[in-house]
């Protein structure tokens, strides 16, 4: 590829919130894609969302510095499949499983939707352990 890096890198603009000792803080603000449009400010579907996120390392930066932050895009189907795929087959394959031993539509269901109270719970306690995998940097 030219030298290029085969690895994809995922880029969003932030704004330096606070600096630590260990890191930094940065907002990053997604907008949605029709921003731009003239019934943005009557439409529903219109908005913004903001992200905190705090990037281990010294950096030269203050408050209200604009940077780039980076991860790798791998790291976002990491995210996708532990936020979402992963729910996703525990419900469906414990709903088909209760049904199939003939347990009523709505018990299973119930099981099946509160089988994720436990999931989210192992992802709450191993969160510091997991978020090694989602590897955030800077580009100045």
């Amino acid at each position: 590829m030219d030298g290029i890096d085969s690895v994809s890198i995922i880029d969003h603009e932030a704004i330096v919130q606070r600096k630590g000792i260990d890191g930094i803080t940065v907002k990053i603000t997604s907008v949605s894609a029709c921003s731009g449009c003239h019934a943005e400010s009557s439409c529903v579907l219109s908005g913004s969302e903001e992200k905190v996120i705090e990037i281990p390392g010294n950096y030269d930066l203050g408050p209200g510095d604009r940077v780039i932050v980076t991860m790798k895009q791998s790291s976002g189907y990491d995210a996708v499949l532990l936020a979402y795929f992963v729910p996703f087959i525990i419900v469906t394959a414990l709903l088909v499983l209760l049904i199939s031993v003939g347990i009523t539509e709505l018990v299973s269901g119930l099981v099946a939707i509160s089988s994720l109270v436990p999931y989210y719970a192992l992802l709450f306690l191993f969160r510091k352990r997991i978020s090694r995998r989602f590897n955030f940097t800077l580009k100045v």
